[in-house]
């Protein structure tokens, strides 16, 4: 397919940007079939040839099947599923769980060959920048690095670092930078907390992937990384987990807990420092987050190609009830414009 080649804009004029979608590229791929092993991490192919990987003892294993390796493939969902652009980010296992040396080597690898994708097809893909956070020094270094190759437009982290919470101030570092630098950072969950627990029925991922979001999102509130830097934004994925539908509790928590006493302010205050994207399967629950936070923070997202994602995400945002044309656009298009600079 010709890069020049656009899926139809969706109703309204708007050409819709995901802003989660997954990629595993070769060269990252091969590194890990060349590396992993000696590094910790376990590289096997299943019946299909299909790489997988997989680390001693977690959850879940990750498969690189063609749709989220080939572009070519790729860019026929996208036109099938009406979306003009992806942003391309690295699921698990991502590189924290290597040694730091291995794990710059990674994200080095995803972010040039990210950027040299972008370059290749100009419009239809938009990069994020991996980093080691597990060797915060070394990811603030990549960072300057990565966020001068053409294409890259968001840091992408995980909900945490090897079970390190999101506000440890050793990773201050890389969002002073961030800021700095004008980038988003994208969250993802990664290898939920709930131990055996969320071993049944799929709640690994079901449950535990938006208890992470959650954590996430309420370690940079409550532990003073958005109050920090002020400037810095993050999006979530999910619709935010749990984080939009506990805010109560969080400010009742601020008012009456000396755990919180150092709160300036109620954590719903800072609802609107978050974009969420539309991965939450209900129109309800997104017409409620878009009361709560603002059409103008909630940005497209598919989970692109999982079976959890969304397979229609237009279709998905033409059911929410309730929303304007204008509404429908900022989400299709206009708010993921802005937040990444297009």
């Amino acid at each position: 397919m010709s890069a020049a080649v656009s899926p139809a804009p969706a109703r309204g004029g708007a050409r819709p940007v995901d802003t989660h979608a997954h990629w595993y590229p070769r060269e990252f791929i091969a590194l890990l079939d060349r590396k992993a092993a000696a590094n910790g991490g376990r590289m096997e192919r299943d019946e299909k040839g299909v790489p997988v990987f997989s680390l001693p003892g977690l959850q879940p294993v990750s498969r690189m099947p063609p749709l989220m390796v080939e572009p070519e493939l790729i860019l026929k969902e996208m036109d099938q599923r009406g979306i003009e652009t992806y942003v391309l980010s690295l699921t698990n296992p991502m590189v924290y769980w290597a040694p730091p040396a291995f794990g710059l080597e990674l994200a080095q690898t995803w972010n040039d060959i990210s950027s040299a994708v972008c370059v290749k097809y100009p419009g239809r893909f938009v990069g994020t920048i991996q980093l080691p956070m597990q060797a915060p020094g070394m990811a603030v270094r990549e960072l300057e690095r990565a966020a001068k190759l053409a294409g890259l437009r968001a840091v992408y982290m995980a909900t945490h670092v090897n079970g390190r919470n999101l506000d440890d101030t050793a990773f201050w570092p890389v969002y002073e930078r961030c800021e700095g630098l004008g980038l988003p950072v994208f969250l993802h969950p990664l290898y939920p907390c709930g131990g055996d627990r969320l071993d049944k029925h799929f709640m690994r991922n079901l449950c535990g992937n938006p208890v992470e979001n959650g954590l996430a999102a309420a370690s940079l509130v409550l532990g003073g990384v958005m109050d920090a830097f002020p400037g810095l934004t993050v999006m979530l994925p999910q619709a935010g987990g749990i984080f939009p539908w506990l805010i109560g509790r969080f400010d009742r928590g601020a008012e009456v807990r000396t755990e919180l006493a150092h709160m300036t302010q109620p954590p719903s205050a800072y609802l609107r420092r978050f974009y969420y994207d539309t991965v939450s399967h209900h129109p309800l629950i997104m017409k409620f987050l878009t009361e709560l936070v603002g059409a103008d923070r909630v940005v497209l997202g598919s989970d692109y190609n999982q079976d959890m994602g969304c397979e229609r995400p237009v279709e998905f945002v033409q059911k929410i009830p309730g929303l304007t044309e204008r509404e429908r656009n900022l989400i299709l298009r206009e708010n993921a414009t802005r937040l990444l600079r297009l």
